[in-house]
């Protein structure tokens, strides 16, 4: 009985840790940031964006940057779409796996937004 509960939680962990991965490569996500010129609204740290309206991106969850950007490739085209002049384009340029290491990459960051209380 434990050699079966043993292999079981061996399985879980290995699911979880394999799914860890591959949610986004850190290193393809700087470059897709510098490619698109997020810095040039955002900021160079991502802490200091050009206009206090526009969001700090680094260290936010990287399933919020995921769903932020999805939306914006979306649109006004259906549920749960976001409309933004500049960041449609910038969003609609990006591939799934673009999205998912750019966001790998902006929530890698280090932060000073507080996340939890």
């Amino acid at each position: 009985m434990k050699k079966i509960i043993a292999g079981v939680l061996f399985l879980l962990s290995t699911s979880v840790s394999i799914n860890a991965f591959a949610g986004g490569n850190i290193a393809a996500g700087e470059a897709a940031v510098k490619k698109y010129g997020c810095a040039s609204c955002h900021g160079a740290d991502f802490h200091t964006p050009i206009d206090p309206s526009y969001p700090k991106l680094a260290g936010q969850p990287q399933d919020y940057l995921q769903h932020a950007l999805i939306a914006y490739q979306r649109g006004n085209d259906g549920p749960y779409g976001r409309s933004n002049a500049i960041m449609g384009p910038q969003a609609k340029a990006l591939s799934h796996q673009d999205v998912q290491d750019v966001a790998a990459y902006l929530h890698s960051l280090p932060t000073n937004l507080v996340l939890r209380k």
